[in-house]
């Protein structure tokens, strides 16, 4: 089999970049950057996420690259522009090619650049990408029922609750954890674009 036949991975990798951030797919070479900044707020320590310890964050980056080699996931480090050091990372996973539909998730911020533009513009480039390249019918997110932080971010963006799965998973400390699910539609995608531009034009 040639190069030509090999069936190509979907998402293919993509640099999206903002005013504020540049998202590039994860590599090794991220590492340094992101061990600072996952120490930025200690953010291993919330009970209801996930986010890897800083011993823990290379194995981890390689987990997700891992993933990206089978066609689970599309992990990203995101760039501050301003510094050009990688302060968080996002992913696009539980991807359906087939139906054409993605989650965003995996995602965390170093704590000094959490409620900035940096995480309104992310979302707009990976929304952006997702229903105008992809051509995806629908964008999920998901988190813990107690992650109020994360579901009052996750509203802002305009996406509406399709439900709460209960006893969905077991948390790390053993819990189990009741996952919201929500969601964009593709025909909701304009209304929401314009309120993500208008956020963005006011600074976040």
């Amino acid at each position: 089999m040639n190069d030509a036949d090999t069936p190509s991975i979907w998402p293919e990798d993509i640099v999206l970049s903002g005013a504020y951030a540049q998202l590039e797919p994860l590599r090794a070479e991220h590492a340094g950057d992101l061990t600072e900044a996952v120490r930025d707020g200690e953010l291993w320590k919330l009970w209801y996420t996930w986010v890897p310890e800083p011993e823990a964050l290379e194995a981890d980056i390689a987990r997700r690259i891992g993933l990206r080699a089978k066609g689970e996931m599309l992990p990203f480090a995101v760039i501050d522009r301003a510094t050009g050091r990688a302060v968080g990372m996002t992913t696009y996973m539980h991807i359906d090619a087939e139906a054409r539909r993605v989650e965003i998730g995996g995602t965390w911020y170093r704590a000094a650049v959490q409620r900035t533009a940096i995480n309104t513009e992310c979302k707009r480039m990976l929304l952006g990408h997702a229903f105008e390249a992809l051509d995806c019918i629908a964008v999920e997110f998901r988190t813990h029922f107690f992650n109020h932080q994360s579901r009052r971010a996750i509203e802002r963006l305009g996406a509406k609750l399709d439900g709460v799965l209960r006893s969905h998973t077991r948390s790390r400390d053993g819990t189990l954890r009741d996952t919201c699910v929500y969601s964009i539609i593709a025909c909701e995608w304009p209304t929401v674009r314009s309120h993500l531009d208008a956020r963005l034009a006011r600074g976040g």
